[in-house]
């Protein structure tokens, strides 16, 4: 018998498939139609305003163009790549911005401002407490909307925590910016007024610059690994189902932001529109009178139509582009099983974050991006507050269950 076999041949075993992710076509038909009715309804600058909002909720869910994470990743391990996207977000927005204030007028010859706001305790405050509750929320403002109109339940939770939150911020203001919490405030300190317009944004520049040269030193030094873009769908294909880069995400909501701007004066914002239909139905379920609160001026919010405001209109804009972008990229209601501990850091998130942004004029969009674009002092102090009340929130994520960032993992 010969000790020599004939050579088995080698058999390649089939790595098991991945399902196919298919676009979720009804609830794509069902947010189309939704938006067509709205278009229908509303008159055409209102309409142009949501259509804005579809763009951002679009564009935020499908770059997951986030601050919570961008400022999670720079704190923790020293990744700095998001942050970079906010500071190209910033430098093109305060430019685009700077021509339409030369320019003068928007839409229909109506007048531009910018966000200004004083500096003072509220401000200070209220930046440190969203800082910490975007941590345990796991989403900023603009996060919790695109996050519940993808069908995320626990953006839900945090969105309607963050409702909640800004109501009884606005029901405690007054003792903020009249009473004894407005102690030692700071008048709102503009760039254009002290450098010019010109000089403002040369210094705006200059600044964004900077921090994204140092966020670049801090990712050398710690040597995080390079980050991974991921792999998914080409061309057409990738636009409305796939991930976009972080960079194509910040000119794109420039562009968008500088829009809204032009159309209803005032730059982009959120926390005033979902303030806005928190006090609605505290009033409607007779639970209080926000009229007789010094943010309402003796107003009654039912008064007001819930989609009067330019806010209101972006909201509910960005919450029908995210259900449409999720359901093409066949992702709408990815809901995984999560414990109680989670759930409470979403609800007490959300009270922080809505505390937090009525108190400082603003939440990520319209106190960090919209100042700073408006050439404010109160945006950057915004941001130092906010990156306080981050490493804060760093420590208390593992209390409810939540990891933070390690040198291992892969960001893109």
């Amino acid at each position: 018998m010969s000790l020599l076999r004939k050579p088995v041949k080698a058999v390649s075993i089939p790595s098991p498939a991945r399902p196919e992710v298919r676009p979720q076509y009804p609830l794509v038909a069902l947010g189309l139609l939704g938006l067509g009715w709205l278009l229908l309804k509303l008159p055409s600058v209102q309409g142009l305003l949501v259509l804005l909002g579809v763009g951002l909720g679009f564009t935020l869910f499908h770059a997951r163009f986030g601050f919570a994470s961008a400022f999670r990743q720079l704190l923790s391990v020293g990744q700095g790549r998001a942050l970079q996207a906010h500071m190209l977000l910033l430098g093109c927005t305060a430019t685009l911005f700077a021509l339409l204030f030369a320019l003068g007028q928007g839409l229909g010859g109506q007048n531009l401002a910018g966000y200004l706001a004083p500096i003072g305790p509220g401000l200070l405050l209220g930046a440190f407490l969203f800082g910490v509750g975007m941590q345990l929320a796991g989403g900023c403002a603009s996060g919790t909307l695109y996050a519940s109109g993808s069908g995320s339940l626990l953006g839900l939770v945090a969105l309607v925590s963050f409702i909640a939150g800004s109501v009884v911020g606005a029901w405690n203001l007054e003792f903020w910016t009249n009473g004894p919490g407005a102690a030692g405030t700071l008048p709102p300190v503009s760039l254009v007024a002290h450098f010019g317009l010109g000089g403002a944004l040369a210094l705006t520049l200059l600044l964004v610059g900077g921090l994204a040269l140092l966020a670049e030193w801090v990712m050398r030094k710690r040597q995080p690994p390079p980050p991974k873009q991921p792999k998914g769908a080409q061309g057409w294909a990738r636009l409305l189902r796939g991930t976009w880069p972080l960079w194509v995400a910040a000119l794109v909501l420039a562009v968008l932001n500088a829009a809204v701007l032009y159309v209803s004066g005032r730059p982009w914002g959120v926390t005033y529109g979902l303030t806005l239909w928190g006090s609605q139905a505290v009033e409607a379920l007779g639970l209080a009178e926000p009229a007789f609160w010094g943010f309402w001026n003796g107003q009654s919010p039912l008064a007001l139509s819930p989609l009067g405001h330019p806010t209101a209109l972006t909201n509910l804009g960005i919450l029908l582009g995210a259900l449409i972008s999720a359901a093409l990229a066949g992702a709408f209601g990815q809901n995984p099983r999560v414990g109680w501990r989670v759930v409470l850091a979403a609800v007490l998130g959300g009270l922080l974050m809505g505390y937090g942004a009525r108190l400082a004029y603003g939440c990520n969009i319209g106190a960090y991006i919209g100042g700073v674009a408006s050439f404010s002092l109160h945006g950057w102090v915004w941001l130092g507050m906010a990156l306080l009340g981050t490493w804060v929130g760093l420590w208390l994520r593992p209390w409810f269950a939540l990891s933070n960032p390690k040198p291992t993992d892969s960001f893109c």
